[in-house]
């Protein structure tokens, strides 16, 4: 795998966060997709005060790859603690790529109800687009070799919550988030 370097993922959020305090509405209300999403929705969601709680999504059944993975021995059901119904959503993801993940988090959360509005925000954006999908808050853009994914992590312990980007050559589990 050839090395490319990568933007600070602590930047890159704090970029985010500028943008959506400055252009998120007040009323609206914030679902993370499991793992990395969720992750960066927390982060955000903590920094902006939102009031309603913080919703998630495992967009595991939904994926339109699902019969070629399988399932995920972690799946748990997503969990979005407020009524969707009528309501602007901000949806949070780490990377967004093909579209393919936002595609499969939109269908789950039509499920629960019909947001008046869903915006998305992402920390990086590398490209590559497979379906009409674009992130209205983006904290990077990134250029990655097309066969390496680029992954979110976040540190446990000492410095719990601080996030890192990394290139690997295999995806990371989907992990719940409780």
């Amino acid at each position: 795998m050839r090395t490319t370097e990568l933007p600070d993922a602590e930047l890159l959020c704090a970029e985010l966060l500028r943008q959506l305090k400055a252009r998120m509405p007040r009323d609206a209300a914030m679902i993370g997709i499991v793992t990395g999403g969720a992750w960066l929705a927390e982060r955000l969601h903590r920094e902006l005060r939102i009031a309603d709680p913080l919703g998630v999504l495992d967009i595991s059944f939904y994926r339109d790859d699902f019969d070629q993975k399988g399932l995920h021995h972690q799946v748990k059901p997503s969990q979005i603690p407020f009524d969707v119904q009528g309501r602007h959503i901000v949806l949070v993801d780490d990377v967004l790529y093909t579209g393919r993940t936002v595609r499969a988090a939109m269908n789950e959360l039509f499920d629960y109800g019909r947001p008046s509005k869903i915006e998305l925000a992402v920390l990086v954006d590398r490209g590559g687009r497979q379906l009409p999908i674009a992130a209205q808050y983006v904290g990077g853009t990134v250029s990655v070799p097309e066969e390496s994914i680029l992954v979110l992590d976040r540190s446990e312990g000492r410095d719990s919550g601080a996030l890192t980007l990394r290139l690997s050559d295999q995806r990371r589990p989907r992990r719940a988030v409780p």
